[in-house]
């Protein structure tokens, strides 16, 4: 079984960065991909990606940075205070590439080398 997941599409917010005690580092923001429709709908996914790539995510991706993803797919999974069990879907990524400008397309070959 393969669970693979591709995706370019547009940075929905400026990247959040959090860094854990452990020294591991999480950046997490949403990223917007139209479908090929004539309606030009657009599906949001929730980002989430961690260690050396986290960091150039936090450092080069802003709102509407075009991106490509690759990851998995992966479900959060929580109880609120109601009692409610709660499912979101997340993107876990583990390649990133900065498309578009040439600063931009700079660093993405720099993270291919890793």
């Amino acid at each position: 079984m393969v669970n693979s997941v591709i995706l370019v599409g547009r940075a929905g917010r400026d990247p959040e960065m959090r860094y854990f005690e452990s020294g591991r580092v999480k950046t997490t923001f949403s990223l917007a991909v139209n479908r090929p429709t004539k309606d030009k709908e657009t599906d949001w996914f929730d980002i989430e990606i961690w260690g050396r790539q986290a960091e150039i995510a936090g450092e080069y991706v802003r709102k509407g940075s075009l991106i490509g993803i690759e990851g998995r797919l992966d479900f959060s999974k929580w109880t609120d205070d109601a009692g409610n069990k709660n499912v979101r879907p997340i993107i876990n990524a583990n390649g990133l590439r900065l498309l578009g400008s040439k600063r931009d397309n700079e660093a993405g070959m720099a993270m291919s080398d890793e």
